[in-house]
């Protein structure tokens, strides 16, 4: 909640401004636990979709993750307590820490830019449009500044204050400014009409043999429901097995599928290799005749999920089973597919990155991403998810279509508002068009240099304060 901000962040600042660097690197990652317990704790579902063999590690994993991660709260602290600001340039100072920590945080190793303090504003209109701009890292900065500023109107002098009034009035209003006429744009959404699938699998009956026919008949029965539609987007490992593979299988799509149109779906593969065999997560497009037109394999795998780090080194095991490690795929990929427009293809966890959605050197004119936060149940993951989601749409002025095995299926568009969306558990499909594609924002033709210039600007203006501050008299 934005109301609670100025509280969190403001106490943080009081408890770290003018401290040694131990210190304020201490509460920083008190904070930080803190912060990472409750925004993560939805994590230890998944120990409970196979309790037998992970349920004892779902408390020590949620805390081991929390305490790790809050090592970047933690450094930020300890430099902006080396720093040595205070006032306006030390609530300058204290934002550009925070957002540098959220930035290595998400690019780090492999990265893990989930919960960033932009995403707050993933529910309201005006606000998250500023990621148009300055992408998610520096709307962040932005956010924390306007949280820190009213606790520097504290400060017994009359010039500091009236300074700090100014910078918070100014980003608010520029920010309200920008967000306003962004949003007077009316853009008429395509002629393309998406069906997305929602099949609702319990993540613990998905690979059940049991219940292999249910599924693939759930899939089947709710594609073939009467409506017309130009693409039918199925999740993240829709078919439980080698779709590839299954002649039958593509043969039953093909007979659902009306002349000219294509399935996109989530599907696991395979294939050969000089030192075995190759696990890919998937997404395939399947035509009428039940032909595999194109392919693309996820290349952001998700740690310990997917793959496991320096498996030589980790005596650690994947929490999913059946399968070797998966092999990433070459990067973010753009396919133009029979009656479509070009579309950017994504598979779950690679929603979560800013500027790594799309391939750059091809735009695309939409983004399908096709998830399975079915580990999750019904907890904020799933919730969680889909705010990463609408500010992506946000950052490259496009729509993206999210097909969620058991939701939040979701038709977003370049604004991050959600057109047309499947809740929580529910069982069904939706039918929508097809938001149109917005004109290239400043984040998506710059990206990170959008949010380094804000950086820049902050480091800049403190560093203007304190030299103004040495000189007064």
């Amino acid at each position: 909640m934005p109301v609670l901000l100025p509280v969190a962040f403001g106490a943080l600042y009081l408890l770290t401004v003018g401290e040694s660097r131990m210190r304020a690197g201490l509460a920083g990652w008190a904070f930080g636990v803190g912060y990472f317990l409750f925004g993560l704790s939805w994590i230890a579902e998944s120990f409970f979709v196979d309790p037998e063999r992970l349920a004892w590690m779902a408390v020590p994993a949620v805390a081991g993750l929390a305490a790790g991660l809050a090592l970047f709260p933690a450094a930020a602290m300890a430099a902006f307590a080396w720093s040595r600001t205070k006032g306006v340039s030390g609530a300058l100072i204290f934002a550009v820490c925070w957002s540098v920590s959220e930035w290595l945080r998400g690019t780090m190793l492999t990265g893990f830019p989930w919960n960033l303090i932009a995403y707050t504003w993933a529910d309201y209109d005006i606000p998250r449009q500023m990621a148009a701009w300055v992408g998610s890292y520096g709307l962040g900065l932005l956010t924390v500044l306007l949280s820190v500023l009213p606790v520097t109107l504290l400060m017994r002098n009359r010039r500091q204050n009236a300074f700090a009034a100014f910078v918070f009035m100014s980003v608010v209003g520029g920010a309200g400014t920008l967000g306003t006429v962004r949003l007077m744009a009316t853009t008429p959404p395509t002629d393309t009409t998406v069906r997305t699938v929602q099949g609702n699998i319990l993540q613990t009956e998905k690979w059940d043999p049991a219940f292999r026919d249910r599924n693939i008949s759930r899939y089947l029965d709710l594609s073939a429901q009467s409506g017309s539609f130009d693409v039918l987007l199925w999740p993240e490992s829709a078919f439980p097995g080698y779709l590839d593979e299954n002649p039958e299988m593509l043969d039953q799509i093909a007979e659902r599928l009306p002349e000219g149109r294509v399935l996109l779906t989530g599907a696991q593969t395979r294939e050969s290799a000089g030192t075995g065999t190759r696990y890919r997560n998937s997404i395939l497009a399947v035509d009428q005749t039940g032909r595999i037109v194109t392919r693309y394999a996820k290349h952001h795998l998700v740690p310990f999920g997917e793959y496991v780090p320096l498996r030589g080194f980790l005596p650690l095991q994947r929490l999913t089973i059946g399968l070797g490690d998966f092999t990433p795929g070459p990067g973010p990929q753009t396919v133009e597919l029979p009656g479509l427009s070009p579309v950017g293809l994504s598979i779950c966890y690679e929603a979560i990155f800013p500027g790594r959605v799309v391939d750059a050197a091809s735009r695309p004119d939409w983004i399908f991403n096709a998830t399975n936060d079915a580990w999750f149940g019904a907890s904020l993951g799933p919730r969680q998810h889909l705010a990463s989601a609408r500010m992506r749409a946000v950052e490259e002025g496009l729509p993206m279509v999210r097909a969620a095995n058991t939701g939040i299926s979701a038709v977003i568009d370049g604004y991050g508002r959600i057109v047309a969306r499947l809740g929580l558990d529910e069982t069904g499909f939706l039918d929508a068009r097809l938001p149109a594609a917005l004109p290239a924002t400043s984040f998506a033709k710059y990206g990170q240099m959008m949010f380094l210039l804000v950086l820049a600007a902050c480091i800049a203006g403190a560093i203007g304060l304190t030299i103004g501050k040495e000189k007064a008299p």
